[in-house]
């Protein structure tokens, strides 16, 4: 059974994502050598998960049985662990862009909010991600009392935001204590949206892969593998794709971009070959495509679809923007010929402006992007050694 929809953790730095993760799902979604080896998130983790009701009306997620009678399932859920540094912020960013709702994570033995709890939540804002429940972590490592004011503290924070009615559910990760409560939350509060299965397919790229182990013999080896979220569609084993905007090629003295056309060798939906997926939830497609190509998340921020059927390939685009009122930097109008970076979908770039006018600002874009009218935009600018999150808007 494929996932039916996509979750997003997001959070401070430590405040508990992945532990979270761990305790609904029994796993680790950090297995990156750097992410284990400094003990942080760096790209986005993902992990599907079950979610079932006992016949006493408990939510979990294991379906063995009591007393001769299977839980019941309710719905497959894919988690998207996002990072929560301030310097990966690009990258929670793509991870917010194709979910269908959010678990706002917030430890209780720190003053809430944190730098990157704030930057979340504009990004919730910006994106209009209005399912959210929020997640008091920690409460293990402070007294009731504090875990009280912890809990006013995050109240008072999230007023008048998009999370103002989210539920704030206490927890204690490394204990798996209230996940049941959270669970319970999940499925109130994060419906599955409505999709159309119908429609041209279309997909956005959130990881890319070469799956074959080191020393593995050329006539066994296994084509490049692309991840993401199907927005809407549906894609078979054997159909023909487009990947939009390709590969960078040298041409003469400057680099192109080109569009692949390649064919769906395999599907994964759930940790499951399939012959055929939906939209909704995070799916693998296997393809012919040479493993260089798609190594170490080489195509994050394509888009697949059906030959012909994909938005154009942009090199320079206008943005109708809004500057985002910080109080943890100077952030001024934007200027000319100033360097700015860009998150559309999963497609991250850095351009350059090079006209200002009436609210809105023409960049051109050193890698180009492939995205719609009308999609939105979230817009970092370089503050001293850091690109920290400015702006946003939506494209023209």
């Amino acid at each position: 059974m494929q996932a039916e929809v996509n979750i997003c953790t997001i959070g401070h730095v430590d405040h508990g994502k992945t532990s979270m993760l761990k305790a609904i799902t029994d796993k680790w979604t950090d297995t990156h050598s750097e992410e284990i080896k400094r003990g942080i998130t760096i790209k986005i983790g993902y992990v599907d998960a079950g979610f079932y009701i006992t016949k006493d009306g408990r939510y979990t997620v294991s379906e063995k049985e009591q007393d001769g009678v299977k839980n019941k399932l309710l719905r497959r859920v894919s988690f998207l662990d996002a990072p929560g540094h301030e310097t990966l912020m690009t990258t929670a960013i793509a991870a917010s862009s194709i979910t269908d709702g959010a678990l706002f994570v917030i430890a209780a033995n720190e003053k809430c909010p944190q730098p990157q709890t704030q930057e979340h939540l504009t990004v919730l804002d910006i994106l209009g991600i209005k399912n959210i429940v929020i997640v008091q972590n920690k409460v293990d490592l402070v007294s009731r009392e504090r875990s009280l004011e912890n809990y006013k503290e995050i109240a008072a924070f999230v007023k008048g935001s998009i999370a103002e009615n989210a539920p704030i559910i206490p927890i204690a990760a490394n204990y798996k204590t209230n996940i049941d409560a959270l669970i319970e939350a999940i499925e109130k509060n994060i419906p599955t949206p409505k999709r159309n299965p119908d429609a041209a397919p279309k997909m956005f790229v959130a990881r890319s892969f070469d799956v074959n182990r080191p020393g593995v013999e050329i006539a066994k080896m296994r084509g490049g593998v692309l991840g993401g979220s199907l927005i809407c569609g549906k894609l078979k084993v054997g159909d023909e794709i487009e990947i939009r905007p390709g590969i960078r090629k040298k041409s003469k003295d400057r680099e192109v971009t080109e569009p692949i056309i390649t064919k769906v060798t395999s599907l994964l939906a759930g940790e499951k070959l399939a012959e055929e997926v939906g939209p909704g939830g995070l799916v693998g497609i296997g393809t012919p495509l040479d493993p260089a190509l798609t190594k170490s998340d080489l195509f994050v921020g394509n888009i697949i679809g059906k030959p012909g059927a994909l938005p154009q390939v942009l090199e320079e685009i206008d943005i109708e923007y809004t500057i985002l009122q910080r109080q943890d930097f100077e952030n001024p109008g934007y200027r000319m010929q100033e360097p700015i970076v860009i998150s559309v979908g999963t497609a991250t770039s850095i351009g350059v402006i090079t006209r200002l006018k009436g609210g809105v600002m023409q960049l051109k874009l050193k890698r180009p992007i492939c995205a719609d009218k009308k999609s939105k935009v979230a817009i970092s600018r370089r503050v001293g050694q850091r690109w920290r999150l400015s702006g946003h808007g939506v494209l023209k």
